[in-house]
């Protein structure tokens, strides 16, 4: 049994194949978390209102209720942790429906645990460069005016496309999935109004201006 005094935090882990509950239980406990794993998603939601983790894995075919569901209800009740959604049969309109409704990442599976750990890290642990960026983008929720508020990722997201970074090169420096970045870029643009991305950066540049 791991040692709860020197733990970095518990992850919850919901779905329904042993194997890849063990796959995930053998790449995060020798970093030092705690995972604590779960069948279906009535029995993360129970033990989810009684504690917050460092993050959450959901697969989105589960017994009963799907991952997505699980996810809608968590976000509709404002819950704080990250959660990363898992498929072994992802496609982009799925990937597209996870980030939109509030997942951090979409994981297509399999993984390796040091990618699975790299995933971890980079929305659980600040990144080193992540207290370099303008005061426009460290607000908890950054709203454009008149527009709907971004999420954190989207937020960091959107830091590194007005630096000029491509889909490939954002995938890389925040450790997530391509397919990820394009939900969140598509998504950005949409709720800043425009229809590329250099629209986008204008209208960033003007507002941080105006700070």
């Amino acid at each position: 049994m791991q040692d709860r005094s020197n733990s970095r935090g518990q992850i919850f882990v919901v779905d329904d194949d042993a194997s890849t509950r063990q796959s995930l239980s053998s790449a995060l406990e020798p970093e030092g978390y705690e995972v604590i794993c779960f069948a279906d998603g009535a029995a993360l939601l129970s033990s989810a209102r009684e504690c917050i983790p460092a993050c959450i894995f959901i697969e989105v075919r589960l017994p009963e209720k799907s991952g997505i569901d699980v996810l809608k209800q968590l976000r509709a009740e404002d819950y704080p942790a990250p959660i990363f959604v898992t498929s072994g049969q992802g496609d982009i309109p799925m990937a597209v429906d996870a980030i939109r409704n509030g997942a951090s990442d979409f994981i297509e599976k399999p993984v390796t645990g040091d990618e699975i750990v790299g995933r971890v890290r980079a929305v659980v642990e600040p990144s080193p460069g992540a207290g370099n960026g303008s005061d426009f983008f460290k607000k908890s929720s950054l709203r454009l005016p008149g527009r709907d508020p971004l999420t954190r990722r989207e937020r960091d997201v959107l830091m590194h496309l007005v630096d000029g970074a491509s889909n490939k090169e954002i995938a890389r420096r925040l450790n997530i999935g391509s397919r990820t970045v394009e939900s969140h870029r598509a998504s950005i643009l949409r709720k800043a109004g425009v229809r590329r991305a250099a629209e986008l950066v204008r209208l960033v540049l003007r507002e941080r201006h105006n700070l």
